[in-house]
């Protein structure tokens, strides 16, 4: 089965939903070991050794091996609540406040389903990721987009358009930072002003947390939870995919304010049950792993990998990513869109990446993912010259 269309007898909320379109990219690179594997989030470097070492001690235990608790393990809860409040500065209560998932992503849908109602709108940037873009479109949501736009060559939010999208009908602002798939990160100012909208408007910010610490540059860390007038409106969501390097075990957390999270728990429950037995103690491993699960080591790697992305490309239109595992190339500057860009770097360049066709309105089409996380900066070198090759064919 493709995950790349929808195919007909679609129901109207599936209507306009598009595939990711990576596995099919994926799909065409794995024959050949010589291609560059940019197209995907996934990374290279390996999970906290204390977590893999959890992990397999956990398998045949009975306790790892039940749907209770429905909300996650009483310890990874604890640890999850810590996690978050040293991080934003506002306490959360491991058992009102906080809830465990299978994957972060589940907690991003459960968030929504029950933050709004079918019409309700959802401010998200553009571009953004589609997991996120169409999560909202399942769960019965508009998605109006506040576009980022380029400047010092890298990426801001236009605080204009951003306040152009939020209408009457908002009810969540649901934002990444550092951003899929651009990089994008927000500055201080940027989370004042949507605190002073959320304030005033009565919106929640729905917070993808996935890769909050992955910053280059030596840019400050910001939760938003710890921005004045945030603290009860934030629903944070994060997990342990990316920056502990644990993609295949799927947990997350959501933390939040007391007056919402029992509705976030009940949609958990009737969605998915129980988040995985056998991967909760390695999630709490990697939380409580007095080294920090090696996560300031592997932020350092991957910075080293975007800085040779950006040397190699150096004079072709590309928009630097401030953070995360990918930055954009905008192929419309060179007269072609994402997915002809992408067609042309796998057959010519021997580089597996994915076209942005989906990933926004304005800021999407035009645009290729450069995945730098994967690839070690040996296997990264040369990667300017296959670039150009490429588009010059």
């Amino acid at each position: 089965m493709s995950s790349t269309g929808s195919g007909p007898g679609t129901t109207g909320r599936l209507g306009d939903i598009a595939g990711f379109s990576i596995d099919r990219v994926a799909a065409a690179a794995e024959a050949d070991p010589d291609i560059l594997r940019l197209e995907n989030l996934d990374t290279d470097i390996p999970p906290p050794a204390a977590a893999v070492a959890a992990t397999r001690a956990a398998i045949g235990h009975d306790d790892a091996n039940s749907y209770l608790p429905f909300l996650g393990s009483e310890q990874l809860r604890a640890a999850a609540a810590a996690h978050v409040t040293r991080l934003s500065g506002v306490p959360h209560d491991p058992d009102a406040q906080t809830i465990i998932t299978a994957g972060g992503t589940e907690g991003l849908f459960n968030a929504l389903l029950a933050l709004i109602e079918p019409g309700d709108e959802v401010v998200v940037t553009d571009p953004t990721y589609a997991g996120m873009l169409y999560r909202v479109r399942l769960a019965g949501g508009v998605a109006r987009f506040a576009p980022f736009v380029v400047q010092g060559g890298g990426w801001a939010l236009d605080l204009d358009r951003f306040h152009d999208a939020v209408t009457g009908r908002t009810r969540v602002i649901f934002l990444m930072n550092p951003s899929i798939p651009s990089g994008a990160v927000l500055a201080r100012e940027d989370w004042e002003e949507i605190a002073r909208v959320c304030e005033e408007r009565g919106i929640w910010l729905l917070y993808n947390a996935a890769m909050e610490r992955i910053l280059f540059d030596g840019r400050a860390y910001i939760h938003p939870a710890g921005v004045a007038g945030l603290a009860d409106r934030t629903i944070t969501v994060g997990s342990v995919s990316k920056e502990y390097r644990m993609i295949g075990w799927r947990v997350g957390w959501v933390t939040g304010p007391r007056r919402v999270m029992n509705r976030i728990g009940l949609v958990s429950i009737y969605n998915v049950v129980t988040p995985v037995g056998v991967t909760q103690p390695g999630a709490l491993a990697a939380l409580t792993d007095p080294n920090g699960g090696g996560v300031a080591d592997a932020v350092e790697e991957w910075e080293r990998r975007r800085n040779a992305v950006l040397a190699e490309l150096d004079g072709l239109p590309v928009v630097r990513g401030d953070g995360g595992w990918s930055l954009l190339v905008d192929t419309g500057a060179l007269g072609l869109d994402g997915a002809a860009a992408s067609a042309r770097l796998l057959e010519h360049g021997k580089i597996a990446a994915t076209p942005m066709t989906h990933w926004g309105r304005e800021n999407a089409a035009r645009f290729v993912r450069i995945v730098f996380s994967n690839e070690p900066v040996g296997r990264l070198r040369g990667l300017g010259e296959r670039v150009r090759r490429a588009f010059d064919a």
